[in-house]
């Protein structure tokens, strides 16, 4: 039974949940698989080395294709619900932040599952990995990535007011289209400088030079770029959804408010 409040699925988040839950169930029944394989057959195996290379897998490309489905659709299923502290969402790309937002916080959880396999391995059964390392890194980096353009659509960048709360509106604006505008410049000489480097280096998918090699850099420089991208949409985004919005006034004082904010939250049901 439904009860919390659906922030922009609407009629979809019943059938964006049912293929959440079929895809989550696809990837664990193919894990178990593949796990097994590893304890039955361990010379026809497929481990994680091979979900970097696909090619003629075909077990491979579904367990691919499994997860990230999962990791999609779960994505869109968390951000129909936001926390207590979270302002609604307006716009497109106010619903896009939310929904990359949850998929770094599934990372987040996906790095702790790695190194505790890590940990588990090395001092347990003294069999080290090749790929946690990197993997973490990889993940890591879409965490970071992700995370600064969920900064910017929540407004929790850093921000100073000192000067800022003394000015008149008209001169708020001002400054907040200058700022604006120091991101946007930012992006286009970051674009205009790297986009050949990162179209060379995804098309050959430049590999990280370590024994289990990712394609690292490939995918990176090009995801760095792409999502800078978004986070300066979302800066242009907020600046118009902000503009006839009525002045705030911010002190060093204990905001009260938030405070009752982060407590509800942490008292409501699961």
């Amino acid at each position: 039974m439904e009860t919390q409040k659906s922030v922009w699925l609407g009629s979809l988040r019943q059938p964006v949940k049912l293929a959440m839950i079929g895809f989550v169930a696809l990837t664990l029944v193919l894990f178990v698989y593949l796990a097994a394989m590893k304890i039955i057959a361990p010379e026809t195996a497929i481990g994680v080395h091979e979900m970097i290379r696909p090619a003629g897998r075909p077990m491979v490309q579904l367990m691919l294709f499994a997860m990230g489905g999962a990791l999609l659709f779960a994505s869109l299923f968390l951000s129909d619900t936001i926390g207590a502290i979270e302002p609604e969402p307006h716009g497109f790309f106010d619903i896009l932040s939310l929904v990359t937002s949850r998929l770094a916080m599934i990372a987040i959880a996906f790095i702790v599952i790695v190194m505790f396999y890590e940990v588990v391995a090395r001092y347990v059964f003294e069999a080290p990995t090749l790929w946690a390392n990197e993997l973490s890194l990889w993940i890591a980096a879409f965490v970071f990535l992700f995370a600064g353009q969920y900064a910017m659509q929540q407004r929790s960048h850093i921000r100073i007011y000192v000067i800022y709360d003394v000015m008149p509106r008209w001169m708020q604006k001002t400054a907040d289209v200058i700022s604006v505008l120091l991101i946007v410049g930012f992006t286009f000489a970051l674009v205009w400088g790297g986009y050949t480097d990162a179209k060379t280096r995804f098309l050959r998918m430049e590999t990280f030079g370590t024994a289990w090699d990712p394609p690292i850099p490939g995918i990176m420089k090009a995801a760095i770029l792409f999502i800078i991208v978004l986070v300066t949409v979302q800066a242009v985004s907020n600046l118009i959804a902000d503009w006839n919005k009525e002045p705030e006034s911010h002190t060093d004082e204990i905001d009260e408010h938030e405070i009752e904010n982060i407590r509800r939250t942490l008292e409501e049901p699961k």
